[in-house]
């Protein structure tokens, strides 16, 4: 290698190097401007932001104080509203105090007043006793006789009238007696009629259905008697299709099964469609209408004696009296006037008037189930009565109401009481109008048949006759003796259930005119 080469070798070196400090020395003087005006830049910001969240933080103190005054109005009008309605308060009370201080002063001189009274009637009253003792004294001097004596006279004339009475009753009780094996079989007739039939045998055992034309007839009957035997056996009735116009007959003892036969016959009618499947279905749905209205019925059965509500199944049972009648009467109506009669009466005694009614309502429940189930329909009620958990003192009413048992409470001595009047009022069981009358006018006949009577009245559907005599014919000790001999003659002439009443009334009447 030439020196030469060397040379320009170290002088290049030298030059880059000089050239490369150049660029260094610049490119760091551009970065410390750089850097300052970073520097300035981030100062200026940071005031800004200082300036920004100053003004931010007077804004949100005017906001807080802004709110804060607002809560203390909102505050002081409740304060201020509190204030009146004390004020208000404070005027009703003084009000109040004012009314209570006339109120006291009133009874205050009412008790004055009361004291007064009352000072006033012991005064009367010792003046009472005062003349009562003069009379007993003048009484005495007129009749000649003693208190005692007069007692005595008296007592003895009451024993005589008692013995004959005694000797009445122990004749009455001797018959009882020897009657007593007949009046067993009779209740076991008696029950044995009662659940097969009343007096009015066809209104409870047959329904008549109306057709609208006799071509009816065979569609029902159906090909070869198809139709009325599948009828039949579905609904456990008779279906009768006799010679009567427009018209068949359903026949039966259950009175809710022909219920259910009746409502099906007619919807089989209506439609026209009469055939196996369409019965089928018809008597499906009758026994849904019929099941509602058993419901129904014991819901408004309950209403109309304003009792709270019965157990579900026992309403079920007590529904279907709607469908029971009893000597012409239907049992559900009969049921309900026994609840308010006997509700009344025990109310009336201080007895409790909503069990009374309960008692009364449930008294012919047996009568539900009683052409089904052998037992009179009293002790088949008194079982359901139990199985439902009813009270005691009902399950003794309905037991008890025909004597079968005894009654061991009050209530059940007045549900027997308004059995026989609701069974017993006119009109209530199959009695015709003149028989009604007759009945009546000979009981009339028997009391106008005494001397010093004025007037009579048989009421109550002839269980009760009002006696009106003429007061001066007529003491009160001959009044007590008139009503035994009516009704010995009663006894004597006439043949009746149960007993008759008789009430003689004496009246005496003082009459003056203002001219």
């Amino acid at each position: 290698m030439s020196l030469m080469t060397i040379i320009v070798g170290i002088v290049s070196c030298f030059i880059g190097g000089g050239i490369s400090l150049f660029l260094y020395t610049q490119k760091l003087k551009g970065s410390k401007s750089t850097a300052s005006e970073i520097i300035d830049s981030a100062l200026k910001e940071s005031k800004n932001i200082k300036i920004e969240m100053k003004l931010e933080a007077k804004d949100e103190a005017i906001k807080i104080r802004s709110r804060a005054e607002n809560e203390a109005r909102e505050k002081l009008k409740e304060v201020r509203g509190l204030e009146k309605k004390l004020e208000k308060r404070e005027l009703y009370l003084e009000r109040k105090i004012e009314v209570s201080d006339k109120k006291s002063e009133e009874l205050d001189k009412k008790d004055n007043k009361l004291s007064n009274l009352q000072s006033e009637i012991d005064q009367k009253r010792n003046e009472i006793e005062t003349i009562k003792k003069e009379q007993v004294e003048k009484l005495e001097q007129i009749a000649g006789l003693s208190r005692d004596e007069a007692q005595e006279l008296l007592k003895q004339q009451l024993i005589d009238k008692t013995r004959k009475r005694v000797a009445g009753q122990v004749r009455d009780i001797k018959d009882k007696a020897m009657s007593e094996a007949n009046r067993e079989a009779q209740k076991i007739i008696v029950s044995a009629i009662q659940r097969s039939a009343a007096d009015h045998t066809a209104e409870t055992t047959v329904s008549v259905v109306n057709l609208p034309n006799d071509n009816m007839k065979g569609r029902i009957i159906g090909r070869e008697g198809r139709n009325i035997r599948h009828f039949e056996s579905l609904s456990g009735i008779e279906l009768i299709v006799d010679d009567t116009p427009e018209a068949v007959v359903l026949s039966g003892f259950d009175p809710v099964r022909r219920e259910i036969a009746r409502v099906a016959l007619e919807k089989l009618i209506l439609d026209g469609r009469i055939h196996p499947t369409r019965i089928e279905e018809m008597i499906n749905k009758a026994k849904t209408e019929v099941e509602e209205s058993i419901i129904s019925a014991a819901e408004d059965a309950i209403d109309d004696v304003s009792l709270p509500p019965l157990n579900k199944n026992l309403m079920k049972i007590l529904g279907k009296l709607k469908y029971r009648t009893s000597y012409g009467q239907n049992v559900l109506k009969h049921s309900i006037e026994v609840a308010w009669l006997a509700g009344l009466m025990a109310s009336e005694l201080g007895l409790d008037g909503t069990l009374a009614k309960r008692a009364g309502l449930l008294h012919d429940i047996g009568k539900a189930i009683d052409r089904n189930v052998t037992g009179t329909h009293a002790a088949l009620g008194a079982d359901i009565a139990k199985r439902f958990k009813e009270k005691d003192i009902i399950v003794n009413a309905v037991a008890s109401h025909h004597e079968e048992v005894e009654a061991t409470h009050p209530i059940s001595v007045i549900v027997a009481a308004a059995d026989q009047i609701s069974g017993s009022r006119r009109g209530a069981r199959g009695d015709t109008l003149e028989n009604y009358i007759q009945r009546l006018e000979k009981l009339e006949g028997i009391a106008e048949s005494f001397d010093g009577v004025s007037k009579t009245f048989a009421i109550q559907a002839g269980r009760e006759v009002r006696v009106i005599v003429e007061n001066d014919k007529i003491d009160d000790t001959q009044a007590e003796e008139l009503s035994a001999k009516i009704a010995d003659k009663i006894q004597e002439d006439l043949t009746f259930p149960g007993q008759i009443k008789i009430v003689v009334l004496r009246e005496h009447r003082s009459v003056s005119y203002a001219k």
